[in-house]
């Protein structure tokens, strides 16, 4: 299982697990924000203590994957066309990083703050490995 880290509070990364959940046809992934107990946990497993990017984290084959590494490797398990973005992972890290925090430092900006929690249907809700922890 591949379980995908996001931050509750952002629109961006919202709409990005819902394009995920649509596009993930062998339904490989699993969700858990990253405000909950579920991803603490999940990271405290794996060595990752204090601050991480309140963005997309990608945990899997024991790995963790953060900014654009989680984000080509999520784009790679799904369905065609996007795994073709994963050649983007020939461009050195620091490099497509620094995109991705630009992006990052400004997106509530243009993009704003989730009022609400994402209501996921009964099917999908299984999916989220936080569920029972949201009211």
């Amino acid at each position: 299982m591949d379980l995908i880290l996001f931050d509750g509070d952002c629109n961006v990364c919202n709409r990005s697990v819902q394009f995920v959940l649509k596009r993930d046809t062998k339904r490989r992934f699993r969700f858990a924000s990253l405000q909950s107990a579920v991803a603490r946990r999940a990271l405290e497993e794996r060595g990752v203590t204090g601050e991480v990017p309140d963005s997309m984290i990608l945990i899997t084959e024991g790995r963790v994957w953060l900014r654009s590494g989680a984000v080509l490797r999520i784009a790679r398990g799904l369905r065609f066309p996007w795994p073709v973005l994963s050649v983007f992972l020939l461009v050195p890290a620091p490099i497509r990083d620094w995109f991705y925090k630009r992006f990052a430092e400004r997106r509530y900006r243009w993009f704003g703050r989730a009022e609400h929690c994402l209501v996921p249907t009964p099917e999908v809700r299984a999916r989220f490995l936080d569920a029972d922890e949201r009211g």
